[in-house]
């Protein structure tokens, strides 16, 4: 199944997290916190919404940081993905 998002909408795949720490102590799922880093899979076209023009400044490919608990999420072809709008985006990771 393929996915393409409307309006200000952006697919991610939240990057899984770090299963040891900088130190070398290795993480148990439980000491794990949600992660908010995920890579742009799919963007939508922008345009008008809600009565503003929205121009989209995020591309497939872009790691990014979003809110903890912002989006829907959905399960496609076994994947966990996320659907975002673009405003829940809150920096571009370089």
């Amino acid at each position: 199944m393929n996915l393409k998002p409307l309006a200000d909408r952006v697919i991610i795949k939240m990057v899984e997290a770090e299963e040891t720490t900088k130190s070398g102590i290795i993480l148990t799922a439980a000491a794990k916190e949600k992660p908010e880093v995920a890579e742009v899979l799919a963007v939508g076209p922008g345009g008008a919404v809600d009565g503003k023009e929205v121009v989209m400044t995020v591309k497939p490919g872009d790691k990014v940081i979003t809110s903890k608990y912002s989006g829907t999420q959905v399960k496609i072809d076994g994947e966990d993905l996320t659907i975002v709008r673009q405003g829940d985006i809150l920096a571009i990771v370089e």
